[in-house]
């Protein structure tokens, strides 16, 4: 049991504190030893107009900088996330339980503390170049979006991509930014030589739906025209579908697909609502704020994928969930896209054409 440590400014957070955000709470993480929650200390202290929520960047000390995982249900086996947390505030981000890691909360402290590494691009040079290394797809945008409000600035994306670029390393990306065509300078030269492609997530064409869900986020019709400028460009990409939530967008899946299709998007997929951890409660007190009189049967269809309960970790099943329902999304989802032709050709990534550049103060060779 948590001990209770009475502080202002804690759990509970004023709507006008916290507008344009999209966690409802800032509960302490389960790693904290304290509880903190607000409480009148009889002066008037609570009755003021809260301030904005601000967002605060940190520099993240990491000293490497390529993820691996083992998962026997992901299909990459390596990944580079360039920041921690996320400002987009998706209230439905599987990442948010990574944030209590570092003693903060997975709701509010989320989407607005977050953690940049501007050494990513020096040490993915460094990795790169060790002799063991053996390239594989490096995927980028699994856990925070590489292509937050915060790398307009920064740019610490562009800077990996550009060390990519240089090595001839393969990337995937997947946002729901449409600052990605920034990087078509970088990107578009790489798709040529098979080693970039983008997916653009979806989750709903519903421009009120997709703010309360993803508050700073591109809006709908900017990601199908970011899809729209890549494909162009000559980059394969596609759309994630994700998350799939029975009762509040799975209605869309048509929709959203053809939209996708006629945007110039080749490969489609999806993954079901996953609520792990704190995200399960995150998740309740946002459908009990923003859709209250569907936030019980929401609950219920989420429940039947999982077997009864929130949440159901099995590897393989954890992203399509199981039963009636599953079965159904899946067989509408397979459907649609061979209707449209998508996923007919998928995009294979070349490795073969990796090859460290010389490094700084190195001899050039006197033969080619």
């Amino acid at each position: 049991m948590k001990q209770a440590d009475f502080l202002d400014g804690g759990d509970g957070v004023a709507a006008d504190g916290r507008r344009g955000r999209g966690a409802v709470s800032n509960a302490a993480g389960r790693y904290e030893g304290n509880i903190r929650v607000n409480i009148d200390d009889g002066w008037g202290s609570l009755d003021a107009s809260p301030q904005p929520l601000e967002t605060r960047v940190q520099i993240d000390a990491s000293r490497t900088i390529i993820a691996r995982n083992q998962s026997p249900d992901i299909s990459f086996d390596r990944s580079i996330n360039p920041y921690r947390g996320c400002e987009h505030g998706c209230i439905y981000c599987f990442a948010r339980p990574s944030h209590a890691w570092l003693g903060l909360s997975p709701g509010l402290d989320f989407e607005s503390r977050l953690f940049a590494k501007p050494d990513a691009a020096r040490l993915l040079d460094r990795e790169l170049r060790k002799p063991s290394y053996v390239p594989r797809p490096i995927a980028m945008g699994t856990n925070t979006d590489p292509y937050q409000p915060v790398e307009r600035r920064m740019e610490i994306t562009r800077q990996i991509l550009g060390v990519l670029s240089d090595f001839g390393h393969p990337v995937t990306i997947v946002t729901k930014s449409a600052l990605v065509a920034r990087d078509i300078d970088i990107l578009g030269p790489m798709a040529r030589r098979g080693l970039a492609k983008v997916a653009i997530s979806v989750t709903t064409l519903d421009r009120k739906l997709a703010r309360q869900m993803e508050p700073r986020a591109a809006t709908p019709d900017r990601r199908l025209e970011t899809i729209q400028m890549l494909a162009a460009a000559g980059i394969p990409t596609g759309a994630m579908v994700a998350p799939i939530i029975p009762g509040l967008n799975c209605h869309e899946i048509e929709n959203i697909l053809e939209r996708v299709a006629k945007a110039g998007g080749r490969q489609a997929g999806y993954v079901m609502l996953r609520l792990p951890l704190e995200i399960k409660t995150l998740f309740q007190e946002w459908l009990a704020e923003q859709v209250p009189d569907r936030a019980t049967r929401v609950m219920k269809l989420v429940r039947d994928l999982r077997g009864g309960r929130d949440y159901d970790a099995q590897w393989f099943t954890r992203q399509r969930g199981q039963g009636p329902i599953a079965d159904l999304i899946a067989k509408r989802f397979r459907l649609c896209a061979k209707r449209l032709n998508l996923n007919a050709d998928p995009t294979a990534l070349r490795c073969d054409q990796f090859k460290p550049p010389p490094a700084r103060g190195d001899q050039m060779a006197l033969f080619g």
